[in-house]
């Protein structure tokens, strides 16, 4: 792959994915507010799908060629959609409404050619039923500060807390970034990237959903 491959993130957990995919690429963060909605945003879907292009769009006009990748996670609960807590009480309050119940993951994905202007955006949902965890273990997931930079306010991946219990869909997306979803818009994007690229994936995504031919 000739092109150069740009990721529009703060996310160390995004990096981590992105390396998945066995090609180089660089870190450029966007200059754009985490949870600012953009006024035609309607449903999550599209509310994810635009933050994420906004990220994109903000670091392709910066760039005067590459393929800039950007991402937005957000967690809906019923018809409430949780983003960043802002303080450890907000991530404490979250990790209860979240307790016990079902809710879903979001992720949109966008993708931008600096040179050209071309972009192309999807997302990206997963089902995540969370378990019955103490109020001791919140206090004390929330005591080691990790709450604060996770859209509801958790990591499926911490092994300390381990809040899921489980989940339907694919798992790299409630990281952060769903590296099947990510090869089909790069793959549009005329980028020669395959599935076999893919390195060391955890072995959650042995069965995630989305196939890429």
């Amino acid at each position: 792959m000739t092109v150069q491959l740009i990721l529009a993130s703060r996310s160390p957990r995004r990096r981590q994915l992105l390396a998945h995919l066995g090609v180089p690429f660089r870190v450029v963060v966007p200059e754009v507010e985490e949870n600012a909605a953009p006024a035609s945003s309607g449903q999550p879907e599209e509310l994810a799908e635009a933050l994420a292009l906004a990220k994109a769009g903000a670091v392709a006009k910066e760039e005067r060629e590459g393929i800039v990748i950007a991402a937005d996670t957000i967690v809906v609960d019923g018809e409430a959609i949780l983003g960043k807590p802002g303080d450890d009480s907000e991530a404490a309050a979250t990790l209860r409404r979240l307790r016990g119940k079902t809710h879903r993951v979001i992720t949109g994905l966008a993708v931008v050619d600096a040179g050209s202007g071309r972009r192309a955006a999807s997302h990206v949902v997963t089902v995540v039923q969370m378990r019955q965890y103490s109020d001791g273990e919140i206090a004390a997931y929330v005591a080691r500060g990790e709450p604060l930079d996770k859209a509801g306010a958790y990591a499926i991946q911490d092994e300390q807390f381990q809040p899921v219990a489980s989940y339907d869909g694919c798992y790299c997306n409630v990281v952060g970034l769903p590296l099947k979803a990510l090869v089909i818009l790069l793959r549009r994007a005329g980028l020669d990237i395959t599935l076999h690229s893919l390195q060391d994936l955890p072995p959650q995504c042995a069965g995630c959903p989305i196939v890429v031919e």
